[in-house]
């Protein structure tokens, strides 16, 4: 009976080390892949290490008792390290690299682009969120083409984000490269760590806004691009 005792205590330590292995695994994947933010230098390189992401992962279903070994799941770390080097493929880019080619116009009227679809993920539970971005700026003699602001809003998409740092990421980076004499952006997303667990409120939708410049001071103003945005 002690024998059987001790036996359980070793298996039941066995697999908290395990489990304990697998949250040291994927704390160094999420700081692989945030590795941008500690180490400018990197830049522009590939960010994902799909070994380490791997073992994280082999480490991750162990923990959770699974069997790595079986058909199932034998092939799972490598589609999980290649999905993370599709999803968070924004990591590796600069919104400067769309933002920076402009076209000079006369006008100074407000420019919109809406209902741009997007999917992201939570830095916290590592789970999705994803909605609409709605984009508006005043051009001070330049303007972008209109593919330049969705592929702006994948950039910071596709890493591991909070909504409101997005929000705020994008009103930033349109502001730095184009220079116009404001912009506002608004986000409206569902977020999987309400819908699927804690407080489980699926259809609930998140809204955020980021203002710059005179849209952000001019009131009229902002309150156009509001309603122009169909809010």
């Amino acid at each position: 009976m002690q024998k059987r005792i001790l036996m359980q205590q070793k298996t039941v330590g066995k697999r908290a080390v395990i489990a304990c292995g697998s949250l040291s695994y994927l704390s160094e994947v999420i700081r692989c892949m945030e590795g941008y933010v500690q180490n400018p230098q990197r830049k522009g390189k590939n960010m994902i290490d799909h070994e380490k992401i791997e073992q994280a992962v082999r480490l991750l279903l162990e923990g959770m008792g699974e069997d790595v070994n079986r058909e199932g799941l034998i092939d799972t770390p490598d589609r999980i390290a290649r999905m993370y080097e599709e999803i968070y493929g924004g990591m590796d880019e600069d919104a400067g690299k769309h933002l920076s080619k402009t076209f000079t116009v006369d006008s100074h009227e407000m420019v919109i682009e809406k209902d741009i679809t997007f999917y992201s993920t939570c830095e916290h539970h590592l789970l999705p969120f994803y909605g609409k971005a709605h984009i508006a700026y005043i051009p001070d003699g330049k303007v972008v083409g209109l593919s330049k602001l969705a592929r702006t809003v994948e950039v910071f998409a596709r890493r591991l984000q909070l909504q409101e740092q997005l929000t705020g990421q994008i009103a930033d980076a349109l502001m730095e490269y184009m220079q116009p004499k404001g912009a506002i952006v608004m986000i409206e997303a569902e977020h999987m760590c309400m819908n699927m667990r804690g407080v489980r409120k699926p259809g609930t939708a998140t809204v955020t806004t980021a203002a710059r410049g005179l849209l952000a001071t001019d009131k009229d103003l902002k309150n156009e691009a509001y309603k122009l945005m169909g809010h």
